[in-house]
């Protein structure tokens, strides 16, 4: 890294800039002939949030799954554990990741914590089940950087593998997600993709942060980003979406009504912050 060290000197700004600003001058930078060997190394540090519970069939696959062969100059994991009663937690840590215990409950509930809590300039978000493209990270986050978006989210729907989305999976994700198009015009085909990448900074905006403890908290998030960051900041990737690895912990028919009856009390101006943002 001596020679990043140098260039970085050389531009007295590059430390104060974004990480797409960076990456702007990463590849415009008087000494980018002398650093090819660099060019792929992306000047930022990335995070990548994971909530668990349980998820000891999957976890250490799902880590493995992103590459970590110097694709950004900083690459960690953080787990946002509902207290796992199996080994959940010690196999994470022995992937060397950070593990963070939430004792209060919820999936919105563990991103509201792992939000505050991630140290990276960006942010990616994955289940803990194996369904999710991990070797898709270090693209989907070259593309925040090089179109200078704010925030990405990511469509399951035209690629999802065999046995991916069972029936009545499939069948609640088109009637929330055309329901959430209808209702707020923003755009959105998968209304409950849990995979998202974006820049940390953009929660320096309250109005984008999610409220919501529960399921919710991914559609929350979606309406928000589109509104207060904008479509032209914003956007959705198609990815491939696996067959889960372990036993499920969603509530199918409960977390399909309460998301939504979300959608029309958020239309109605009704979400309220139950729990504070951040952990304990």
């Amino acid at each position: 890294m001596h020679g990043f060290t140098v260039f970085a000197a050389q531009r007295p700004h590059f430390k104060s800039a974004t990480p797409g600003q960076r990456f702007a001058l990463f590849k415009t930078g008087p000494l980018v002939a002398a650093f090819v060997s660099m060019a792929d190394t992306l000047p930022v540090h990335v995070t990548v949030v994971i909530p668990t519970r349980n998820e000891e069939a999957a976890i250490v696959d799902t880590i493995r799954s992103v590459p970590n062969d110097g694709w950004c100059e900083k690459l960690d994991f953080l787990i946002i554990d509902g207290n796992s009663t199996d080994r959940t937690r010690e196999l994470a840590e022995g992937e060397g990741a950070t593990v963070y215990v939430e004792p209060r409950k919820g999936y919105g509930r563990a991103y509201k914590t792992g939000f505050a809590m991630a140290p990276g300039e960006v942010i990616v978000t994955m289940d803990a089940d194996c369904t999710y493209p991990g070797e898709e990270v270090p693209g989907l986050v070259r593309k925040l950087l090089e179109e200078d978006l704010r925030w990405i989210t990511c469509d399951r729907l035209k690629r999802a593998e065999e046995g991916a989305m069972p029936g009545i999976h499939g069948f609640g994700n088109w009637v929330l997600s055309t329901t959430a198009k209808t209702l707020y015009w923003y755009g959105i085909h998968d209304s409950q993709s849990g995979m998202w990448v974006f820049h940390k900074s953009i929660f320096e905006d309250d109005r984008v942060r999610p409220k919501h403890d529960g399921m919710p908290l991914s559609q929350e998030f979606k309406i928000r980003a589109r509104r207060y960051l904008g479509k032209n900041n914003t956007a959705e990737v198609s990815v491939p979406y696996r067959p889960r690895v372990g036993e499920a912990e969603i509530n199918t028919w409960g977390d399909g009504l309460l998301n939504l009856r979300f959608l029309f009390t958020h239309r109605l101006g009704l979400t309220r912050q139950v729990t504070p943002w951040g952990p304990e």
